[in-house]
């Protein structure tokens, strides 16, 4: 992706089913547990930017003993500064000492049975350490200690909070994290109240009835009360003190989480393959958390797969297939490939058929999987019409071994021309410093284009905004002075804001709705955008459930070729020689090649939930606002 966008968080847990003891005389350390965190964080450093965090809890310790550690990082290098910190309380000790498991967990924090790990992309507000999950909720009780961390955004945070209210609640700040970790907390009271409340009678002893409410907290129940009226995509996950855990997927699937458990530990993570590598296990042991499901694994290493949530319609984030996703997960792979092979024959018909002239290539790194798809496809085209060259001229009785050979030598020509050479990724710079920034990040390959004479044709794995495409990519290529620049998409426009852990919660950030607007107005119907402002403007009074994408209607006015024109337009700078078109990626053809996640409502307005109508009807409203907000 050219343009880069901030994307959903990283999740890894780990649980320790057996004493530290015995890691150390499998695996000759008794910081086992700490090690794969570290691993596993590393191989999806992918889904972090600004920080990352981790928690680790003791089993069974002493009343009056620390047993739950925490730290975490925002810094440039977040995960090199929190492992050095956490991996520093074990610096000052001796040989001896760090061979005894039994030493280490009375003597030394970070080595607990239990372990959360998080990596922080964050979509909106400030970059501060306050702002890094893991969320803590302390309590000197310690089924009543709550550690939260989690990939998610909720669309319905005003009416949760509202509800924080009405248990007379005093919510120290209004954001999702806080109003989730707040609004489990309250129902992890609640059931331990309850518990106490029923054995107290019996003449337990309140050290007693901790135990007691340790081995009956029903987490399933809780997490059913909890998250009765979220909205959202999520995967969240926690850590009760006394050393219960889960983790929670939303009913429609949107965001990913992946488990593996055996009678050593239990893993989980947002992505298969790092759960792949950290224990190198193969592809079938990894498990996929079902949607609307919850892991649970209880304090005495029992683990289930519970229903929290009635499944809705799954509709999986297709952008972790498209972009999100490292490429190493087997069936990302695969899908971003064909993605890049359904492409041949609008790119064909583009170029005129012309493989003499044409020059293929990619916009590194992140499309580059969709390229070899798009040589595959591009390959299997010319054999076709080589077959049919071929037996036109048998049956004309002119098929010469000068004839064939000259049939055969056709070929792809696949260069590497952008070179992204820049390791700072500009997303990082203020809007002010963006341009800038952006006119460095890429070069190309000299000496291998004819001049006047060759089309290129780059595949990006998406084009949210196309200003690097503007400023940096288109510019840079047409010093190559090319006949033509195709800019080809292996996703769909992206039309929609999201709102379920991406960072697209803005209209104007949209090229394809730029490309809307100036069509519109070229056309004179911008009185459209007004009739469309009033009918979410009356949305707003209805029952979220009743709620319609509005926004639909005046996409409707033109159709996706016309769209596409337009952006050409917009992503060509100005005083270049060559003609610049953009191709997209169809809907259809973006189901064909992922077609286990059907989401796709940045690209159709679609949305699986009823929060994401809401909230693009408030998208485009504060877009006629000026209002730089966004809408949930």
């Amino acid at each position: 992706m050219s343009d880069q966008i901030k994307h959903e968080c990283g999740l890894a847990m780990i649980r320790l089913l057996k004493p530290l003891d015995y890691y150390y005389k499998k695996y000759g350390t008794a910081l086992y547990g700490l090690n794969k965190m570290n691993l596993l964080l590393q191989k999806q450093r992918n889904r972090g930017q600004d920080g990352a965090g981790l928690v680790t809890i003791k089993l069974d310790s002493t009343p009056g003993t620390r047993y739950i550690s925490r730290r975490r990082s925002n810094s440039p290098q977040y995960l090199k500064d929190l492992f050095e910190g956490v991996f520093s309380h074990f610096s000052d000790i001796t040989k001896e000492q760090l061979n005894d498991p039994v030493w280490l967990k009375e003597n030394k924090p970070y080595t607990g049975e239990l372990l959360l790990g998080h990596l922080r992309y964050g979509t909106h507000g400030a970059n501060t350490i306050e702002t890094v999950h893991p969320f803590l909720r302390q309590n000197n009780w310690i089924t009543r200690n709550l550690v939260l961390a989690g990939n998610f955004n909720l669309t319905n945070v005003d009416e949760l909070f509202a509800e924080l209210l009405s248990f007379g609640q005093y919510p120290k700040e209004k954001s999702d994290t806080v109003t989730v970790l707040e609004k489990i907390g309250h129902f992890l009271d609640d059931e331990v109240q309850r518990l106490f409340n029923w054995f107290k009678p019996e003449g337990y002893t309140n050290q007693e009835i901790n135990g007691l409410i340790a081995e009956h907290l029903d987490v399933q129940r809780l997490l059913q009360r909890a998250s009765r009226k979220f909205d959202g995509g999520y995967v969240m996950a926690g850590l009760i003190g006394h050393g219960d855990a889960f983790v929670l997927r939303d009913p429609a699937g949107i965001r990913p989480a992946f488990y593996y458990y055996d009678d050593e530990i239990v893993v989980v993570a947002s992505e298969r393959p790092a759960i792949q590598t950290s224990l190198n296990i193969r592809y079938f042991q990894v498990k996929e958390l079902k949607p609307g499901h919850a892991l649970i694994i209880k304090k005495n290493g029992t683990v289930t797969e519970e229903l929290c949530k009635e499944p809705t319609l799954q509709t999986p984030c297709s952008f972790e297939r498209i972009y999100f996703s490292r490429g190493t997960d087997r069936d990302i792979y695969l899908e971003r490939k064909k993605l890049g092979e359904l492409l041949a024959d609008k790119i064909l018909k583009a170029v005129h058929y012309d493989f003499e002239n044409t020059l293929f290539s990619f916009i590194p790194n992140t499309a580059e999987v969709a390229f070899y798809g798009m040589v595959k496809g591009l390959e299997a085209k010319l054999n076709e019409i080589k077959n049919k060259q071929i037996l036109a001229l048998s049956q004309k009785g002119e098929l010469t071994d000068e004839a064939l050979a000259k049939i055969l030598s056709q070929s792809i020509r696949a260069e590497k021309l952008a070179v992204k050479d820049e390791k700072l990724r500009t997303f990082i710079a203020d809007d002010a410093s963006r341009g800038e920034m952006v006119s460095h990040v890429y070069d190309v390959t000299y000496g291998i284009v004819q001049n006047e004479v060759d089309t290129l044709v780059l595949i990006d794995d998406s084009i949210v905004r196309g200003t690097t495409l503007r400023d940096s990519i288109i510019y840079i290529l047409s010093t190559l002075r090319p006949k033509k620049i195709i800019i080809v998409s292996s996703a769909p426009q992206i039309r929609y804001p999201d709102c379920y852990g991406i960072d697209m919660s803005k209209m104007k950030e949209f090229v394809a709705f730029r490309a809307l607007v100036e069509l519109l107005d070229q056309d004179g119907k911008m009185h459209l955008m007004s009739e469309v402002y009033d009918r979410c403007i009356e949305q707003e009074k209805l029952p979220i459930e009743q709620m319609e994408n509005q926004v639909k209607f005046l996409y409707d006015q033109y159709t996706e070729e016309q769209i596409s024109a337009k952006i050409s337009e917009l992503v060509t700078p100005a005083n270049i020689s060559p003609e610049v078109q953009v191709i997209y990626q169809s809907i259809e053809d973006l189901h064909k090649a992922c077609p286990n996640n059907t989401g796709d409502w940045y690209f159709s307005g679609n949305y699986p939930t009823p929060g994401g109508m809401r909230v693009v009807n408030r998208a485009y409203v504060n877009y006629m606002k000026n209002n730089d907000e966004r809408a949930y």
